[in-house]
C-alpha cells in the first residue's frame, strides 16, 4: 500500500503542477489584449495633438488580411496580417508569481508587435532542455496545442540557441521566435530617426548572424576550381564559397558600415551636449522600465507633446526639451528608450550612444510604474542596464513612483520604505508634480562662483542669462546699471566681471 502511495505521489505532484501552470496561463490570457487597447491610453492637454499616434496606427496588423500584394505600390500602404501566436514559458526557480509576470509581459510584447495571443504553455523544470528547450514530451504537447489553436507562430519566453530553435520548429511545424527576436521586431517597427533605424538594424544583424540556416546542397555556389581564378592549381578546386558563407560575409560588411554610420552621427550629439555644458545648462534624463509613463511625465513637465501610447517601447528616439525648475532655472529634460527584463545585449550595445544621455546628465529621474505587479523587479532590471553604461551609476537618482492614481496604497508604502527619497506622482492627474519640480530644483547642481557686479543696461542679455542659469540673491537698478549679487558658473562669471561698471 505504501509503495502504491509513493508511486502515486509523483503523478499527483505532476497533475498539481500542471493545474497550477494552467491557472497561470488562464490568468495571462484573460488580461491579453490590454497592450494595444487604445481606450486604455487617456491623453491630457499636456500631451498635445499626438499626431505620431495616428501615423503609427495607420500601419496596423489586422485579422484575416493577406500579406499577398496585388500591386508592388501597395508595399508602403498595406496593413499587415495579424500573426496568431502561442506563448511558451519555463518556471525554473523562485515563486510562480515571477514566471506569471514574465509571461504576462511576453503577451504584452507580442500584442505590441501586432499579434493575437491564442494560448500559452508553462513547464516546470530546473533548466531548459538543451535540444528543444522544453523537452520531447512537452514539445509534442506544444505541437498539438499549436495545431488545435490554429497558430502560426510560437513565442518563447527566453533566448533560444540556434539549434534549439531549429529543433523546436521541426517538432511544432510553425515559426518559432524567442523573446529577443520579438523585442527586436518591436524596435524595428517603432524606430523613426535615421540613427534609431541604424541602431535597430545593427542589433538585428548581430542577432541574425549566428542563426543563419543552411539547406544542404541548395545553399552551395559552385565558385571554386577554374571559375575561382586562372592558375589556382591543384587543391583549389571545389564547391567554393557557399551561399550561407556569402550571406554571413555580406552581413558582416553591412554591420561594419552601420557601425561607421552610427559613429559618424555621434559628433552631432556631442556638439549639442558640449553647447549645453558651455552654457551651463543642467541636464536631467528620464529613464525607467518600458511603459512606466516616462513620455507622459515629459509632457506633463514640458508640454512637449511627444507620443504617449499604452504599449511597450512606444518611445525609441530620445527627445530633449527645455524645462524650467521651480526656482526659475532652465534645464534640459531628455526622454530615453525604456528598459525591460533580459534586454537583449545586442540592443544595449547598439543603443549605447543613446543610453549615454543618462551617463552625461546631472540628474536621473528613474520612473517606476507603481501599479505594476512587480515594481521591485522593474527597478532591478533598469539598474542592471545602468551598470553596463560607464558613469551612469554615479549620477544622482530620484525614484519617481508614477501612476499613483492606479497603484495600491500598500505597494506605494512598501516602495517608499525600500527606496528612500522616492516621490509619488501621477503624470495623468498631475498629483505630486509640483513636489517633483521642487525636488528637481533642489537636486540640480548649483553654480559655484559668487558675483557682485554692476551690469550696464545695454547688456541685458547677461542679466537674463544670470537669472536663467544662476542663483540671484539680489537685483537692484541704479544709475550706472543693474546690480547683481548671487552665484553663477565660471564662464558667465568671467563675462560679468569683464563688463562690471565698477571695475572699469
Amino acid at each position: 500500500m505504501d509503495d502504491e502511495t509513493t508511486a502515486a505521489d509523483p503523478q499527483q505532484q505532476a497533475r498539481e503542477a500542471q493545474r497550477v501552470a494552467d491557472d497561470v496561463v488562464a490568468r495571462v490570457l484573460a488580461r491579453a489584449g490590454t497592450a494595444l487597447h487604445e481606450g486604455g491610453t487617456v491623453h491630457t492637454t499636456h500631451d498635445g495633438d499626438q499626431l505620431d499616434l495616428a501615423e503609427r496606427s495607420s500601419l496596423r496588423r489586422v485579422a484575416g488580411l493577406s500579406t499577398e500584394l496585388e500591386d508592388v505600390t501597395e508595399v508602403e500602404y498595406r496593413q499587415l496580417r495579424l500573426e496568431k501566436v502561442v506563448l511558451v514559458g519555463l518556471w525554473t526557480h523562485g515563486p510562480l508569481e515571477i514566471a506569471e509576470v514574465s509571461l504576462r509581459e511576453l503577451a504584452a510584447l507580442a500584442e505590441t508587435a501586432g499579434s493575437e495571443v491564442l494560448d500559452g504553455l508553462i513547464q516546470r523544470r530546473q533548466t531548459p532542455d538543451p535540444s528543444t528547450y522544453l523537452g520531447s514530451g512537452k514539445a509534442a504537447e506544444l505541437a498539438e496545442l499549436v495545431a488545435a489553436a490554429g497558430a502560426d507562430t510560437v513565442v518563447i519566453d527566453g533566448e533560444l540557441a540556434p539549434s534549439q530553435r531549429r529543433a523546436l520548429e521541426d517538432v511544432v511545424r510553425v515559426k518559432v521566435i524567442d523573446r529577443t527576436a520579438l523585442i527586436l521586431d518591436i524596435f524595428a517597427q517603432h524606430a523613426k530617426s535615421r540613427e534609431g533605424k541604424a541602431q535597430v538594424e545593427l542589433a538585428q544583424l548581430e542577432y541574425l548572424l549566428p542563426r543563419l540556416r543552411g539547406w544542404g546542397e541548395s545553399m552551395s555556389r559552385q565558385a571554386g576550381g577554374q571559375v575561382g581564378g586562372a592558375g589556382a592549381g591543384m587543391g583549389s578546386r571545389g564547391p567554393g564559397e557557399t551561399k550561407i558563407e556569402l550571406d554571413r560575409r555580406r552581413i558582416r560588411n553591412r554591420m561594419a558600415k552601420l557601425r561607421r554610420e552610427i559613429a559618424a552621427m555621434e559628433p552631432a550629439r556631442q556638439t549639442k551636449r558640449a553647447s549645453r555644458r558651455k552654457n551651463a545648462i543642467p541636464a536631467v534624463a528620464i529613464a525607467g522600465y518600458t511603459n512606466a509613463g516616462k513620455s507622459s511625465l515629459l509632457n506633463r513637465l514640458t508640454d512637449a507633446g511627444v507620443l504617449v501610447q499604452n504599449a511597450l517601447f512606444a518611445t525609441l528616439d530620445p527627445t530633449v526639451r527645455r524645462a524650467r525648475a521651480a526656482d526659475g532655472r532652465v534645464y534640459t529634460l531628455a526622454d530615453t528608450v525604456g528598459f525591460v527584463r533580459n534586454l537583449p545585449h545586442q540592443l544595449v550595445e547598439a543603443f549605447r550612444s543613446t543610453l549615454e544621455e543618462v551617463a552625461d546628465s546631472d540628474l536621473v529621474l528613474h520612473v517606476v510604474d507603481a501599479s505594476h505587479p512587480d515594481p521591485e523587479g522593474q527597478i532591478a532590471a533598469v539598474r542592471e542596464v545602468f551598470a553596463t553604461i560607464p558613469g551612469a551609476m554615479d549620477v544622482p537618482e530620484i525614484i519617481v513612483l508614477n501612476k499613483a492614481d492606479l497603484a495600491e496604497p500598500e505597494t506605494v508604502a512598501r516602495l517608499r520604505s525600500r527606496e528612500h527619497g522616492a516621490i509619488v506622482v501621477s503624470a495623468h492627474t498631475g498629483e505630486g508634480i509640483e513636489e517633483l519640480q521642487a525636488l528637481i530644483a533642489d537636486q540640480l547642481p548649483r553654480p559655484g562662483v559668487s558675483v557682485d557686479v554692476v551690469v550696464p543696461y545695454d547688456r541685458g542679455d547677461l542679466v537674463h542669462r544670470a537669472h536663467e542659469h544662476g542663483d540671484i540673491d539680489a537685483e537692484e537698478h541704479t544709475a550706472d546699471g543693474t546690480v547683481l549679487r548671487g552665484r553663477v558658473d565660471a564662464g558667465l562669471a568671467a563675462e560679468l566681471s569683464a563688463v562690471d561698471v565698477r571695475s572699469a
